[in-house]
């Protein structure tokens, strides 16, 4: 049974690849806020479908500091690691409609050809293990009217190409998981950061070709540090300090278009989250891509 029935149900579905940061709050804080201010759900889900990648104990350490900030979920937490089986089905769907091709190219040349696929395997009569496995793309544009960034659109077959679904090493790639999901989950509305606006059509491609609902989408400008660079573990952001959590929550209000007024400055959390959820605007967070934010 899905977990969901209510009309608005949004997400915030983080990777404990490592702590809290500035930039996993602003998308933790736009979710929550969009889905209290429309009396929706909001429910929590743990992308730890890449072990290799998952230091011990961090998804734990994240759902500590989201309740530490009065980030308060609907639900179970759910897990991509124990949805392999809801994952198989999708690909065996794709399979059986002639959608999906191995693929062993490598890096090196994807690489070179800038990333966009060129179709190479397609029509190759075998192809050696280990490989990925593709999916085949149609030659025409994929739209979606973003409630933040506006019209957005690709053509995959020129931006993308036929992309991948399950890795090399057999695990299921992101734009699968994240599709079967959200749909599972009955999620009506993903608002996100800007870094996976361009991964939207793929996700809209899969939920046509698996027949799925489609979720409205909101992208939020990204935290960038001094040299332009997303906030991120991978760039080293500094975790959330979980004794500056109402500093936290209200500098990313501000940061969020939401102007707190400075009345609010010596609020407690909860005080701070009372007045977003009532003066929520997602049509005042900026339009833009990324934002620089000073991490001291």
């Amino acid at each position: 049974m899905s977990p969901g029935t209510s009309a608005y149900i949004g997400r915030f579905a983080p990777s404990p690849s490592g702590a809290l940061h500035f930039g996993s709050l602003l998308a933790a804080l736009a979710s929550f806020l969009d889905a209290r201010a429309c009396g929706g759900q909001w429910l929590l889900r743990m992308e730890d479908l890449d072990p290799a990648r998952e230091p011990p104990g961090a998804a734990d350490q994240i759902l500590y500091l989201l309740e530490h900030l009065g980030l308060h979920w609907d639900g179970p937490v759910v897990y991509q690691s124990e949805r392999q089986a809801a994952y198989a089905d999708a690909l065996e769907q794709l399979r059986e409609a002639g959608l999906v091709f191995p693929c062993d190219c490598t890096r090196k040349r994807m690489r070179q050809l800038e990333n966009v696929y060129d179709g190479h395997c397609r029509k190759r009569a075998q192809v050696p293990e280990p490989h990925a496995l593709r999916l085949r793309i149609e030659n025409r544009e994929i739209t979606l009217s973003d409630q933040i960034q506006g019209c957005y659109g690709q053509n995959l077959s020129q931006e993308c190409g036929d992309f991948i679904i399950r890795r090399k090493d057999g695990l299921i790639a992101y734009q699968l998981a994240v599709v079967v999901d959200d749909a599972w989950q009955n999620i009506s509305h993903i608002v996100r950061g800007f870094d996976l606006l361009d991964s939207t059509p793929r996700q809209l491609y899969l939920q046509e070709k698996l027949g799925l609902p489609l979720p409205r989408y909101a992208h939020i400008p990204v935290a960038s540090d001094a040299m332009g660079q997303k906030l991120s573990k991978q760039h080293f952001a500094r975790p959330l300090d979980q004794g500056r959590a109402a500093e936290h929550i209200h500098r990313a209000l501000e940061f969020l278009g939401q102007a707190p007024p400075p009345a609010l400055q010596q609020a407690t959390v909860e005080e701070l989250l009372a007045w977003g959820i009532e003066h929520w605007d997602i049509h005042e967070v900026p339009r833009l891509a990324t934002i620089p934010i000073n991490e001291d």
